[in-house]
């Protein structure tokens, strides 16, 4: 079978010509022989590949398309969907990364025989590094877009539930591996897609090529995948240490044991309810480690694929708030050693199955939402895990550390008891001080350094010095009240402010010198054009000036390879320094230069921004548009302040009926000779300062404001 079931969207169209969607839009209007679609719907059509490229080079008009872009529009457009697709670039990529002259012997004939030979030849490099993985021959389940024999409900074992006196729910169906060998029927398709991805992986490395097309599938399907943040799984996997067995219950895709798959010889095992996730996870770790990687399918509470096994760690990023956890079916379950959860603490299930998953001494850390620290109907299991000596530490990470973004999680780290302490005492940890001002990540290297170094503490001395408002080792009996609340904040003492009153006495002082510079840089009184020259100036429009070369226009969104700080669209609205995050990937990121003008395309109004020494070199983040002016042909706050206008924004606006997207194209400003447009930049730039100082002295009121309601109410200040 050849390439042309491969179907590609008009977004996928356009990023192959290198133009925009309203182009291929008029193409299909104008064009009687632009080929017709073949999937898709009505409002978003899919056409075939092959006849999109054809077309493209009859009419020149075929871009010189990167290969990885090209490798991506053949995994997306796949005839049996992008994750079956990516199942199988994931395994020719681990035969290429483990034995690259196998793959160049069975690919240098037809695709037919390059799909006979690839089964065995798989065979070979997965049964040694996943010793679970299904033979050829069997059904291929990584066709998961399909129905799969997990979470496929049986018959009932039995009619009525002991627990509840109700017919359970059916039971899921067992555990299977993770990864089944494709046949040869199945691979045919991907064949030409292989081809791409072996060029892909000579062009970048098996692994980096991998990790380009995962992370483009999660970035184009953000709603249906929840992601563990690296710096979070990074911390995570140095509070466990250095273990040789680890575990990853709800694995999801991968990263906490990645974390963790450094070293050669630790043995890693995964399980997720997603046959996708699954096999994606076993193929990642595959290649990020030679270490054997056991990997299955099926829902891990119904259903445990290691009933037996006994780690030295046990990582975990479970769902949160689940209902259906199988608490009808599960009443008896030896796991449940601290006590049966409620239906509505499905968390506690996941703490006790990980518990139950280690050997004696052995560590668990897992992510979770707050509200399971203080819930009524979960405080016996949490007084038991107390007394026991088994819950460790609590640890309140800060807004922004994980989805979702506006919650403040907490990490809970555990440990099998080998034998029940005399005094427990449980550390207590509140890292919320290290939230990131706007929507930008938590300020990860703090977080790190105050979590690790009270937990080493605490882990080597069974106790730690006192910080306040941040760390404190607590007597389990402290806590054992009629509520057992375990949330941090609620246990520590407020943060010593010996010197509240000087440090606000400093901020109004700055607010003083921030309201008399604001009172300097107030414009001057308005004055009126003189009617006689109040002629409408010719004008010119940002696309007119980007293809005569005046300036050029760049959109952002990729992170690239090294982690830099990302400037977003509330940083830009809110005239504040960069501080966001993009996930690492193999696009090249558009890096901010001085004189650059930066706009929000989405809802943020009339607001363009000139970048100064203190913005430039960061990655310009998503819903963004950079303009490099030529400084011989414009001037970049003349540039700047046009493009602020309210009424240039309202013609160059499309509105939807929850949003407004900005087209920077079609964006006007005059037609003025330098020294003119010099003129108003200058009075554009003064504008600009005026603006920050009002920014700064409205910071610094809200800083006095809230300073001075802390300390009256806290103590430390006088009221009179």
């Amino acid at each position: 079978m050849q390439d042309d079931a491969t179907e590609v969207t008009a977004a996928g169209i356009a990023r192959l010509a290198g133009v925009g969607r309203a182009a291929v839009s008029n193409w299909r209007r104008r064009h009687a022989d632009f080929p017709r679609p073949v999937g898709g719907t009505e409002t978003s059509p899919a056409f075939a590949l092959a006849e999109v490229e054809e077309w493209l080079r009859r009419h020149r008009k075929l871009a010189e398309v990167p290969l990885k872009e090209r490798v991506w529009q053949q995994l997306a457009g796949h005839p049996d969907g992008p994750v079956t697709a990516l199942v199988h670039a994931g395994c020719a990529l681990l035969l290429i990364h483990d034995r690259p002259p196998v793959w160049l012997d069975i690919s240098s004939g037809t695709d037919e025989r390059l799909a006979a030979l690839l089964p065995a030849a798989l065979d070979e490099v997965l049964t040694p590094r996943m010793p679970e993985t299904a033979r050829p021959g069997r059904p291929d389940r990584s066709r998961v877009n399909g129905q799969h024999p997990v979470n496929t409900p049986s018959a009932p074992a039995t009619p009525v539930n002991p627990a509840t006196g109700s017919p359970p729910t059916a039971p899921a169906a067992p555990a299977a591996p993770a990864l089944d060998i494709p046949t040869a029927p199945r691979l045919l398709p991907s064949v030409p897609l292989l081809r791409g991805v072996a060029e892909l992986a000579a062009e970048r490395g098996a692994r980096p090529a991998f990790e380009f097309l995962l992370g483009r599938h999660l970035d184009a399907n953000p709603r249906q995948y929840t992601l563990t943040p690296p710096d979070l799984a990074g911390l995570m996997a140095a509070l466990v240490g250095t273990p040789a067995t680890v575990l990853d219950p709800a694995c999801g895709t991968g990263a906490l044991l990645r974390a963790v798959a450094g070293r050669p010889d630790r043995r890693l095992h995964a399980q997720d309810s997603s046959p996708e996730l699954a096999a994606l996870t076993a193929l990642r770790l595959a290649l990020h480690t030679r270490a054997p990687v056991r990997a299955a399918a099926g829902d891990t509470l119904r259903a445990d694929a290691y009933p037996e096994l006994r780690a030295d760690a046990v990582l975990c990023h479970p769902p949160f708030n689940e209902r259906n956890w199988g608490h009808d079916d599960l009443a008896y379950d030896p796991r449940w050693e601290y006590g049966f959860p409620a239906r509505t603490e499905s968390e506690l299930a996941w703490v006790q199955h990980a518990l139950a998953r280690l050997r004696d001494g052995g560590t668990a850390v897992l992510l979770m939402p707050p509200a399971v620290a203080s819930r009524r109907s979960g405080r016996r299991i949490r007084a038991d895990l107390l007394r026991r000596g088994a819950l460790r530490a609590v640890v309140a990470l800060p807004a922004g550390a994980a989805p979702p973004y506006s919650v403040p999680l907490h990490l809970w780290v555990l440990r099998r008891p080998e034998r029940t302490p005399a005094q427990p005492e449980v550390l207590l940890v509140d890292a919320g001080r290290f939230t990131a001002e706007g929507r930008g990540g938590p300020d990860w290297p703090g977080v790190r350094e105050t979590v690790l170094d009270a937990w080493g503490a605490f882990d080597r001395d069974g106790g730690v010095e006192e910080r306040p408002g941040l760390a404190r080792s607590v007597p389990v009996i402290e806590l054992l009240d009629d509520d057992v609340d375990l949330t941090p904040a609620r246990r520590l003492p407020p943060p010593a402010d010996a010197d509240g009153a000087g440090r606000l006495t400093d901020v109004r002082a700055r607010l003083d010198e921030t309201l008399r510079l604001t009172a300097e840089l107030a414009p001057p009184p308005a004055q009126p054009v003189p009617s006689a020259a109040s002629g409408r100036l010719p004008l010119t429009t940002v696309g007119e000036l980007a293809r005569a070369g005046a300036l050029v226009m760049r959109t952002g969104g990729h992170g690239g390879r090294a982690r830099l700080p990302v400037l977003t669209d509330h940083d830009v609205l809110a005239g504040t320094g960069p501080s966001g995050t993009l996930p690492e990937s193999e696009e090249e990121p558009v890096l901010t230069e001085p004189g650059d003008v930066v706009l929000p395309v989405l809802g943020g109004g009339a607001v363009a921004r000139v970048v100064d020494g203190a913005t430039a070199g960061a990655v310009l983040g998503r819903n963004l548009v950079l303009l490099r002016p030529d400084p011989a042909a414009l001037d970049a706050w003349f540039l700047a302040g046009f493009l602020r206008g309210t009424a240039n924004h309202r013609q160059a606006s499309s509105y939807a009926s929850t949003a407004t997207r900005l087209d920077v194209r079609r964006l006007q400003l005059p037609r003025l000779a330098p020294d003119e447009q010099r003129r108003y930049g200058e009075r554009f730039r003064a504008l600009d300062a005026f603006e920050r100082a009002l920014r700064e002295a409205g910071r610094l009121g809200e800083q006095l404001v809230r300073g001075m309601y802390d300390g009256l109410t806290e103590g430390t200040i006088a009221p009179g």
